[in-house]
């Protein structure tokens, strides 16, 4: 039997491997299962509230692209720094790349995800990127 760290872990590094895929996949609505609303995000000095599904800008993708040559991105480090049976706390790192391969910059964040109806989503994300 897992302890509640392990599972904690294993159950919301799980819903981020789904959003980076969806984030690489260019698919909002992918990214949008794997966040529970309102969602929060706070970064450039600004904090944008998405109500609902669907929120999410969908020129996010075009804009990428077109500012820093963006093609996709990785996790580097991921941790769960604290947790209870309904919250949890991830301090992580993420890396942009362009299409040439080359890094456009490594990002500082913290993620709070929400277990909300039996299911772990992203609910607050707080970045030191763009």
């Amino acid at each position: 039997m897992l302890d509640q760290a392990t599972e904690t872990q294993q159950a919301c590094f799980a819903v981020l491997d789904d959003f980076m895929a969806a984030l690489n996949a260019h698919d909002a609505a992918a990214m949008d299962a794997t966040m529970h609303f309102p969602h929060v995000r706070f970064a450039a000095g600004k904090i944008k509230v998405y109500e609902r599904p669907g929120d999410n800008p969908m020129d996010l993708f075009q804009a990428l692209k077109d500012k820093d040559d963006w093609l996709y991105s990785t996790w580097r480090t991921r941790k769960l720094v604290q947790f209870t049976d309904v919250k949890a706390h991830v301090a992580l790192s993420y890396t942009r790349y362009r299409s040439d391969g080359s890094v456009i910059g490594v990002y500082e964040s913290l993620y709070v995800l929400t277990k909300l109806n039996g299911n772990w989503g992203i609910q607050l994300r707080s970045s030191f990127g763009p």
